[in-house]
């Protein structure tokens, strides 16, 4: 996309790919190394702080979101991308890459981790989201800014608003947390945005002659959609119907990851 000439990280895909693997690293091993023989990190006020600024960017986004495209003529069915210079357009190209920008802040969940020594919470599954969600999204802000593949991250926007409010109330400490009754609808949240998502892209399937400009971004948006929902379906049945304890890994990954 020639709109994006000059934006920062956009020129090719290796910066994303090395802060990405940077990350990994950090996380995985030069981080726990690092920590081993000190002791964790107090980090409630910077944590509360990053918690509620990302809830207030995630509104913001999901404004942005709904102003240039989604509230104001997309059709929630075979909705191509813009790659018009209007003013609607641009407005979906920044937002686009905003959204992606926004997945590095959040890798800063797994930073803290590390930090404070809950090192039992940086599993596979946490780890592979963070990652995977800025490098596929340099592609999708570089060849596809808008239309239907843009849809998921509306979604996960208004989720995230809900879940960092979440997280935001848990770093102000103990006292704050009798204003966590809801918590037990964070896993209800998630997978009904997953549910939504893999609906929503799934209409590739049964929609005729959609001249949507990149198929393969619809199906990988739909993989992993579907991914998500089979884990959360996983959770739910253990954690809700069977009442069983849950691995760490679904339990620590899934629940902090979305």
């Amino acid at each position: 996309d020639p709109r994006l000439e000059g934006w920062l990280l956009m020129s090719s895909p290796f910066p994303t790919t090395f802060i990405v693997g940077a990350y990994i690293y950090f996380v995985t091993s030069l981080g726990p190394k690092l920590m081993e023989n000190k002791k964790p990190f107090e980090l409630r006020q910077i944590m509360a702080f990053y918690n509620f600024s990302v809830v207030a960017l995630s509104i913001y986004m999901t404004y942005e979101f709904l102003m240039s495209g989604w509230a104001t003529g997309y059709s929630f069915r075979c909705d191509i991308v813009d790659y018009s210079r209007s003013p609607r357009a641009l407005r979906m190209v920044r937002t686009c890459w905003l959204y992606y920008f926004s997945k590095f802040i959040e890798l800063l969940d797994t930073i803290f981790f590390v930090l404070r020594k809950k090192n039992n919470q940086v599993t596979f599954l946490h780890v592979f989201h963070h990652s995977i969600m800025p490098w596929t999204w340099w592609f999708g802000v570089k060849f596809a800014a808008g239309g239907l593949g843009t849809f998921h991250a509306l979604l996960n926007c208004i989720v995230h608003v809900v879940m960092y409010t979440y997280y935001g109330i848990c770093s102000l400490g103990p006292a704050y947390h009798k204003y966590l009754w809801w918590k037990k609808y964070m896993t209800t949240i998630q997978l009904v945005q997953f549910i939504i998502v893999t609906g929503h892209i799934g209409q590739i399937y049964i929609m005729d002659d959609c001249p949507y400009q990149y198929p393969i971004f619809m199906f990988i948006i739909w993989l992993y959609g579907s991914m998500f929902l089979v884990l959360f379906l996983h959770f739910w049945y253990h954690a809700y119907t069977k009442g069983q304890r849950l691995p760490k890994m679904a339990r620590n990954g899934i629940s902090k990851d979305q």
